[in-house]
């Protein structure tokens, strides 16, 4: 069975009432039952954390990188700026998939770089909640080597 890491950073935790009109007004809760429903359905098994310390989710990257087939990853702002969490994701070999529930790029500037990009396989950006099982499912047509 494939495992499939999915970590959350900073501020997700308030997903539902933080800045609806960008966010959205689901909770990560929510997002990450829909998700698990999409992986059973898939015979994968889905493992869900979130944190607001750039050190936890270095700490859980590795993990994956030793315990699971692929990660799915929303760093938050840490995307902007960890190298840290780039160079974490560079010392894993499963593919990894970034994602955002905003488009970072129609943000302000700032949000337009993305230091991890690199490092993962592809970027989902600008599909709300949907952009998770994007996510999932371009990472699941990876890992069973399907070609474009």
């Amino acid at each position: 069975m494939m495992k499939i890491m999915v970590l959350n950073g900073p501020n997700l935790n308030r997903l539902g009432k933080r800045e609806p009109d960008i966010y959205g007004r689901e909770t990560l809760e929510q997002i990450m039952a829909s998700l698990e429903s999409a992986a059973k359905d898939n015979g994968c098994d889905i493992e869900a954390r979130q944190s607001n310390h750039e050190g936890d989710l270095i700490d859980w990257i590795h993990e994956a990188g030793d315990k699971y087939t692929g990660l799915i990853l929303n760093a938050g702002a840490f995307t902007h700026y960890s190298y840290a969490i780039r160079d974490a994701l560079a010392s894993i070999d499963i593919p990894s998939i970034e994602v955002h529930l905003s488009n970072i790029y129609a943000r302000e500037s700032f949000r337009h770089t993305s230091v991890i990009s690199e490092v993962t396989i592809g970027q989902i950006s600008g599909f709300g909640s949907i952009g998770y099982e994007l996510a999932f499912k371009g990472l699941l047509h990876y890992l069973k080597g399907e070609e474009y």
